[in-house]
């Protein structure tokens, strides 16, 4: 089943393997299962400390668990009922791996932190094989359930277990249950999950946090321009730290990047990873998952603040705003009650819960026609409506998009309503309302999926009344990437700097992170 290539990676990655491991299968007669046993066996024939059985009782076949032998099915925590293939590959292999009692690379700290943790989690994570966001979610909870016994979870191919995502509606992934309840929704860190289920690790990160000393150069956010700028100012030899909501921003949301200057092609995680690991090749306290509330600035050549949720305030000579941007909604009635119940905004994520189906697109610009093409190869139908009277995207994507027998494009529409049944509590997107700009004329679509692409918005909310914004809410910036406040600097794509580009990006933290340089020499703020 595995080609020759990926057994001779994945041989070497078995020779890691501590102590003896089991693979135990539950199989039927489905095409599916003879395409497990086939993996589950080239897999097994890879190293001497691997044994399949095929005696496993679970219900969801096919399935399969890993354990360490002699526990078979009782001590195996970590099971994938799907094949983990495409995304999930790497889920597998860090799989084998731990549950062989491979350690995990994180902090001792982190690892004690888990491995002290009280009660009883059975989490089941459903995915897509298309899905980039997933696989950090899978690996997060198999790395838990490798470490503490009373962990466990199951990776759930929602494709293949239809039934279970009609059941429970799930029409966005991840979406995680712990103990049959859910639990999250999106991408999350080992970190996230870690802070949602120890409810006392916000105070203690707080106290931590607060005991640090003031910063020469601090960044808020982790995106490109904030990982630009941390590594300009380490390099500076100043003392330097990062504040992140979640290091990588909007780029891991992101699926093929093939216009970063000299990486012909790559994905949103792969570079948010790749950000991070060069970060952490200098002198930068990166203080992750910390969302900023509050800027008060110094006095001239003064500290500034920024104040956390958690409630710790961080002080710093000069402060480097690089928040980047999210998606923008909507904002009509139906969006927020059936987000994550037919109303998306990541195709690729999401897409192939609708296979067979009738969906929307909102937007026509590059995101949107990208969208809609990508859809029409999975969905039974896709929809797109455009607020104006011309399509805004490319025009190679707009002559693939009228290339397509299953797209209908519907221009001059206004979106006014996401409507459904059964409301937030249960319910299901089962169509939208537009107003035809036109005539004035009120149409109702009937489908089961609106997919949202009408751009960005610049995380700057908390920012109003204290630096200024344009009136789009972009922080303005001078061509130093100053702001109106002396030490207080901006870059990337909550900056009126045009053209909102992840090459743009980085340039600008760069600049950014320089210009705070030279207001420290030249401010009465010691260096």
């Amino acid at each position: 089943m595995l080609d020759a290539n990926i057994k001779t990676q994945l041989k070497a990655y078995l020779e890691k393997l501590v102590d003896p491991i089991e693979l135990v299968a539950s199989l039927d007669a489905s095409a599916q299962s003879i395409e497990m046993r086939g993996m589950l066996e080239d897999i097994a024939s890879l190293s001497d400390k691997v044994a399949l059985l095929e005696n496993g009782n679970d219900a969801r076949r096919p399935s399969f668990s890993i354990g360490k032998a002699g526990a078979a099915e009782k001590g195996a925590r970590i099971r994938f009922a799907g094949l983990p293939m495409g995304h999930e590959f790497t889920s597998l292999i860090l799989a084998l791996l731990q549950s062989s009692g491979y350690a995990p690379k994180l902090e001792a700290d982190v690892i004690e932190q888990i491995r002290a943790m009280t009660g009883h989690f059975r989490f089941e994570t459903y995915i897509s094989l298309s899905c980039h966001n997933c696989p950090d979610v899978v690996q997060a909870l198999n790395t838990l359930s490798a470490l503490n016994p009373n962990i466990q979870n199951v990776m759930i191919d929602g494709a293949l277990f239809q039934d279970e995502v009609n059941a429970r509606q799930i029409m966005a992934v991840p979406s995680v249950y712990l103990n049959g309840e859910p639990f999250a929704n999106g991408r999350m860190a080992i970190d996230d999950v870690i802070a949602k289920l120890d409810t006392g690790a916000a105070a203690r990160d707080a106290a931590k946090l607060a005991e640090k000393a003031p910063f020469d150069v601090l960044v808020v956010g982790g995106g490109p321009a904030g990982a630009a700028a941390a590594i300009y100012a380490a390099r500076k030899g100043i003392r330097t730290g990062v504040l992140a909501e979640r290091f990588g921003g909007q780029v891991m949301d992101t699926m093929a990047i093939e216009n970063l200057i000299s990486v012909p092609h790559t994905d949103g995680p792969k570079l948010g990873r790749a950000l991070e690991e060069h970060v952490k090749e200098y002198d930068v306290d990166i203080m992750n998952l910390q969302r900023v509330e509050a800027l008060i600035p110094g006095e001239a050549g003064g500290l500034h603040e920024v104040r956390l949720s958690n409630g710790a305030v961080m002080k710093s000579k000069s402060i480097i705003l690089a928040t980047g941007a999210r998606w923008r909604e909507l904002n009509v009635p139906g969006e927020l009650e059936y987000r994550g119940k037919g109303v998306a905004y990541c195709p690729h994520c999401d897409g192939p819960l609708f296979k067979g189906k009738h969906v929307a697109v909102v937007g026509g610009g590059n995101s949107g026609v990208e969208a809609a093409i990508d859809l029409a190869g999975i969905v039974g139908h896709v929809t797109l409506l455009e607020f104006g009277d011309t399509l805004r995207a490319d025009a190679v994507l707009q002559n693939k998009l009228h290339s397509l027998p299953n797209v209908t494009v519907i221009k001059s529409a206004q979106t006014t309503e996401v409507t459904g049944e059964g409301g937030k509590n249960g319910g299901k997107v089962n169509g939208l309302t537009y107003t035809d700009r036109t005539t004035g004329q009120s149409q109702h679509v009937a489908l089961e999926g609106v997919f949202v692409q009408i751009g960005l918005l610049p995380n700057t909310d908390w920012l109003k009344g204290v630096v200024n914004l344009s009136r789009f809410g972009e922080i303005e910036i001078d061509a130093k990437g100053q702001t109106n406040i002396p030490g207080i600097l901006a870059a990337g794509d909550c900056t009126t700097v045009p053209y909102k580009q992840i090459v743009i990006a980085m340039s600008e933290g760069a600049k950014a992170s320089l210009s705070a340089f030279d207001y420290l020499i030249r401010s009465s703020a010691p260096v």
